[in-house]
């Protein structure tokens, strides 16, 4: 928005004008608030399980695998001290040598969507590439959440 409409809406009693230089593309994708007719359709970051276990890099497997599988996970998503995301430690990586860091046994470079992204496109590349659930993160990098496929499976919210 312009400055001369900032003044504008500040003049009619808006008290929190903010100027999003970035654009509406990126605003959506950080999941933030939105409105009109794309509210209906179902995204990523509604669907986003924020409670997916962290770790960090220099963790040892052995103590990852222990406490994801006290919190009902088989999965561990491995950050920086900011939430970024580095890589993904699945089943099969979890179940590797318990010795081994995160860093070391982590899938790299896991592939990652947008909150604004439509959950049609996650179920598409789920089945595609036979994941079981993608990682949702900011523009940033920073984690959102895990958008769990059985989750999603088990819901009528595409059928409409």
């Amino acid at each position: 928005m312009s400055p001369r409409a900032a003044v504008r809406l500040e003049r009619f009693g808006f008290r929190e004008v903010y100027d999003y230089a970035a654009g509406k593309s990126d605003w959506f994708a950080f999941g933030l608030p939105m409105e009109g007719e794309g509210v209906r359709v179902p995204r990523a970051g509604q669907f986003s399980r924020r409670d997916v276990p962290t770790c960090h890099p220099d963790e040892r497997v052995g103590a990852v695998r222990e406490r994801a599988a006290a919190a009902g996970w088989d999965t561990c998503v491995v950050v920086d001290h900011d939430r970024v995301v580095l890589g993904l430690l699945d089943g099969s990586r979890l179940a590797g040598e318990s010795d081994r860091t995160a860093e070391e046994a982590m899938e790299l470079g896991p592939s990652t969507f947008r909150p604004s992204e439509k959950l049609e496109r996650l179920l598409d590349y789920m089945r595609r590439h036979r994941r079981s659930g993608v990682l949702v993160t900011t523009p940033d990098g920073w984690l959102v959440g895990l958008v769990r496929r059985v989750d999603v499976d088990s819901t009528d919210v595409l059928r409409g």
